[in-house]
């Protein structure tokens, strides 16, 4: 007794000091990476307040370019994740972001809607696999156990983009004529910059397994690595899937349109917020003020749920919760009408809360179960099909917007898509024979 207990002491303390050092080594570089992914995404829907009036684009024009980013972006996700998982995430991350920096610059020179059309399916196709691939990566680093918190922290990068992206962007609008150039062109060059700059950083410092990382102790990698092969072998005891048993499993494929739908009303909303927001009459400076607002509430949510899954180790019901959150915050702008700006901005904040938190818990669910080649598959997979939601999202949008004149009938109609996700994730369940066993605890024998 008296031996056993110190001993599952040390392994606690060992734990949570690997832990700790990995984190704070690994996830300010991957928050900086989707900070990056999502200042370029983001900037677009700002650039619209000038561009589209510049260049003479209608909204279903703007919604159809807007959304073609995702057209070969799902094409290539597969194949980026596969040799991702060959070559390792340090070069292939640096290239990623290297190459969709010099094309999201590239933006700043469009003339027409063509010219748009093609930038913004280049830029799809520089940007393809980063996101599953940093899902991927942290799977190789961080225990099930502890998947969900690491989520909502990472995740901080895309809410805090799109609390400050706004702010950044309305700021640059005021460029005009520096250069002979306008506003919108100054947003995409300037915005161009960071993922460039975060390149060079992946390239330098970001290690591709702990069994290279000569900032743990050779205790703290065997620990992980050991973690991490337990589970491994855990879940391949139960089931182990081959690549292309991934890719066909019907799990797989329902969390594929469930991440869809997703897609649909986040990609909707979050592309024609500047829009709505300018519809209330204010100024430039004031939208990107005001649109900053329902992710800074964001940020609070995704934080909070994505540590209470983990502590819980509950996910199906936390995603269900926070889909019908957000339909609800979606479907009250009909009842509420632009006419009341001050209450339809609250319920674009409780929208926006339930958006935000999904995520965590959501990739919790494939994570469980999938390991290796196939994780590689099937993340991307999940991803890949997903993002159709982001083309569909904002070009549903424009057109039922164009065709009511009514941002609330639009959002409305995108409110479908989160409640039919909760009823397919609690249809679905959760496989608790594929959960990680948990972390030690001191027990007598």
């Amino acid at each position: 007794m008296d031996v056993v207990v110190p001993n599952v002491r040390a392994i606690n303390l060992l734990e949570r000091e690997t832990m700790r050092r990995v984190a704070w080594r690994l996830m300010p570089m991957l928050m900086m990476g989707y900070f990056c992914a999502w200042l370029d995404r983001v900037n677009v829907s700002f650039a619209a307040l000038t561009m589209n009036k510049a260049l003479g684009f209608s909204a279903p024009v703007f919604g159809f370019g807007a959304g073609l980013f995702f057209l070969l972006y799902v094409v290539f996700e597969v194949p980026s994740n596969l040799i991702l998982n060959k070559v390792g995430a340090r070069l292939w991350m640096a290239r990623i972001l290297f190459t969709w920096g010099i094309i999201a610059g590239l933006t700043a020179f469009v003339w027409n809607d063509w010219s748009f059309y093609v930038v913004r399916v280049l830029l799809g196709v520089a940007e393809a696999g980063f996101f599953p691939g940093i899902v991927l990566y942290m799977t190789w680093w961080f225990p099930s156990a502890y998947r969900a918190r690491m989520m909502a922290i990472f995740l901080l990068s895309s809410t805090g983009s799109l609390a400050i992206g706004p702010v950044i962007s309305a700021q640059l609008l005021y460029m005009d004529g520096i250069l002979g150039l306008q506003g919108w062109q100054w947003l995409f060059l300037i915005e161009a910059l960071p993922p460039i700059i975060v390149s060079y950083v992946f390239l330098r410092w970001l290690t591709d397994r702990p069994g290279e990382a000569a900032w743990l102790t050779p205790q703290q990698s065997a620990w992980l690595e050991q973690r991490l092969a337990a589970e491994q072998a855990q879940r391949e005891s139960i089931r182990h899937f081959s690549l292309a048993e991934a890719m066909y499993n019907p799990r797989v494929l329902w969390l594929s349109l469930v991440y869809l739908l997703m897609q649909v009303a986040a990609y909707g909303a979050n592309m024609f917020l500047p829009q709505i927001v300018s519809s209330f009459g204010v100024s430039t400076e004031m939208t990107g003020l005001i649109t900053a607002i329902p992710y800074t509430f964001g940020i609070v949510s995704l934080l909070v749920v994505g540590w209470h899954s983990d502590r819980t180790g509950e996910r199906v019901k936390h995603a269900a919760v926070a889909y019908l959150v957000q339909a609800a915050g979606l479907a009250a702008c009909i009842l509420i009408g632009a006419g009341q700006p001050v209450i339809m901005m609250v319920a674009l904040i409780i929208s926006t809360m339930g958006q935000s938190c999904i995520s965590p818990c959501f990739w919790a669910l494939p994570t469980a179960m999938l390991s290796g080649a196939a994780a590689a598959g099937g993340l991307a997979l999940i991803n890949s099909i997903g993002n159709l939601g982001g083309f569909l999202g904002p070009y549903i949008f424009g057109l039922v917007k164009d065709a009511s004149g009514s941002f609330t009938i639009a959002l409305l109609v995108i409110a479908l898509a989160p409640v039919l996700n909760a009823i397919i994730v609690l249809s679905l369940g959760h496989d608790r024979r594929l959960e990680s066993f948990p972390s030690p605890q001191a027990s007598r024998h």
